[in-house]
């Protein structure tokens, strides 16, 4: 399993249910590295999506504890291990802060966004840099837009 995210120099990704910021070319990057494969995600990140509608082009796995919780075109799961038994290994977990918690042990490879500030935030993602069961194994050439810097680090689970 997969997890994708973009990351302040804090591991902060988001506030108040949203993103920290919104880059273009980190968007683009996030669609090209999920399409095609099934998406793991909360019922809150669903609901920052456009129209609060599932992903396009992949098979959205949402897990919510809320019995009524419904979303058309995707698959609910009310616990984890429900959702394990139906998450194919080539899944990409995608948020929030409590997916992706629950989940980062059953991944083996984490693509993240390094944003070159600090934004005030209410949701983090866990310290891959501080942590010894994790390395770097592609760091790509800084980039910027619209003034902010960012930069692609992937990530894989030390066995």
């Amino acid at each position: 399993m997969n997890a994708i995210a973009a990351v302040d120099q804090n591991w902060a990704i988001g506030k108040d249910g949203d993103q920290l910021c919104y880059i273009s070319a980190d968007l683009k990057r996030f669609k090209e590295l999920t399409t095609g494969h099934p998406v793991i995600l909360g019922r809150k990140t669903l609901a920052t999506f456009p129209g609060g509608r599932p992903l396009k082009g992949r098979r959205n796995l949402i897990l919510s504890r809320d019995p009524a919780f419904q979303a058309e075109g995707a698959e609910v799961y009310r616990d984890m291990e429900s959702l394990l038994a139906q998450a194919p290994e080539d899944s990409f977990v995608i948020g929030g802060e409590s997916v992706y918690r629950a989940l980062l042990s059953h991944c083996d490879t984490v693509y993240i966004t390094q944003i070159s500030a600090s934004f005030p935030a209410d949701a983090w993602f866990p310290n891959l840099d501080g942590d010894p069961g994790w390395r770097v194994v592609r760091k790509e050439e800084p980039l910027e837009e619209k003034g902010i810097s960012f930069q692609y680090v992937t990530y894989q689970r030390v066995n």
